[in-house]
This record gives structure tokens, sequence and C-alpha cells, in this order.
């Protein structure tokens, strides 16, 4: 799903890159007002965990592979804000170190997955939580969330290309939200292992706007 040099037009790339630094600029002021001392050592934690794990694929259909993304991970963790920073890091430093993802659509990789995926997930996540309530709520609040900002991602992905005019939309569309379909399976029950280990080892890590 990271996008490579030369798949965007500059006015897709360049408008990408421009939402995105303005939202980065927002969550880095809320995430200071809600930051406490606890998620500091667990935003690099967190970090690490994910640009490792994004590392590993697994296979999915037709030659395809999957990774997981943890933007979801990462807020039910850390909160909406503190997650898409924690994405944002590690698909900057994937761009820049391993070149997994072109310099010039870093900005729209960071749209999709940070705030679309991370913040999008969330959203999906904190609605179930609430409405569910428990640990009931947590646990499908975090499965239904991860498979879906998957899909929502992959869904940007296709617009932004048929946007740049290089794949049109009626073949983008189908085919990223096909596959991602089976992605997010695997995103939705590794993020759920992790998320399931945390609830019986640390519960008070799990992220709740009431802390």
């Amino acid at each position: 799903m990271h996008i490579p040099d030369g798949f965007l037009s500059p006015g897709v790339w360049g408008s990408a890159w421009i939402f995105s630094a303005g939202v980065i600029g927002f969550c880095v002021k809320k995430t200071k007002q809600i930051l406490k001392d606890r998620m500091v050592p667990l935003m690099g934690v967190m970090s690490a965990f994910i640009f490792a794990a994004q590392m590993l694929n697994f296979p999915v259909l037709g030659g395809t592979s999957g990774h997981l993304l943890g933007g979801v991970l990462a807020a039910v963790l850390l909160g909406p804000y503190a997650a898409a920073i924690v994405i944002t890091v590690v698909l900057i430093t994937q761009c820049l170190i391993f070149q997994d993802g072109g310099l010039t659509a870093l900005g729209a990789n960071i749209l999709n997955m940070s705030f679309l995926g991370a913040m999008g997930g969330y959203f999906i996540y904190n609605i179930l939580r609430r409405t569910l309530g428990g640990v009931k709520g947590i646990m499908t609040g975090t499965a239904v969330a991860a498979w879906s900002s998957v899909i929502i991602a992959a869904s940007a992905c296709a617009v932004e290309l048929a946007l740049s005019g290089t794949t049109p939309l009626s073949v983008a569309l189908p085919v990223m939200a096909f596959v991602h379909m089976f992605i997010g399976i695997g995103e939705a029950i590794i993020t759920c292992l992790v998320v399931g280990f945390v609830l019986r080892v640390r519960p008070d890590l799990i992220y709740t706007k009431e802390k």
C-alpha cells in the first residue's frame, strides 16, 4: 500500500503533502495536551514494534501479501492523535532509509495510513467500545476497526491513483478493496492478539479519554 514515486500526479501528491503537514501539526498539538509520562516510552515502543511488524509479510491471494499497518493497535493504546504521530514516524523512516514508498508520495501514504487508517479506525473502535462496553466492546471494536482501517486506507489509495490518471477508479477500487479485505483479516487477528494480551497483563495501558 506504500505508493512509490511516479504513481501520483503533482496536484495529488502536493495536496496530500499540504493536508498531511497540517494534520500532523494538529496531532502534535493535541498530543501535547494529553501527554502523560507513561505515553512517552509507550510511543517509542509502539513505533519500534510496528516498524518491525511491518517488515513481516503474510501471504494472502494469488501471490499477494500483506503486513500489519498498526494504526488501530497504536490508537487503542495511545489514542488517535499520538497513534497518527507514531505511524507517521514509521512511514518517514521506511521511506528515507528503506525506500519503502516514494518521497513525493509520502504525504499521501501518511494521509492514507496515519490519518484515515489510524484516526478513522479509532473513530469506529470508540463507537463500538462505548456501545458494547467492557472487554467485549474493546475486542469487538478492535477487530472491526482494524479490518476497516485497511479497507479505508486501500480505498483512499485507489482514489488517489485514479485522480492522478494512473489507473481508472473502476479498476483500482474493486481490486484494492478485494485484496485488502483479506489483508484486513490478518490485521484484525494480529491487532486483537496484542490488545488481548495487554488487557490480560496491563489493562491500564488501554487508552480512554477519561484517563
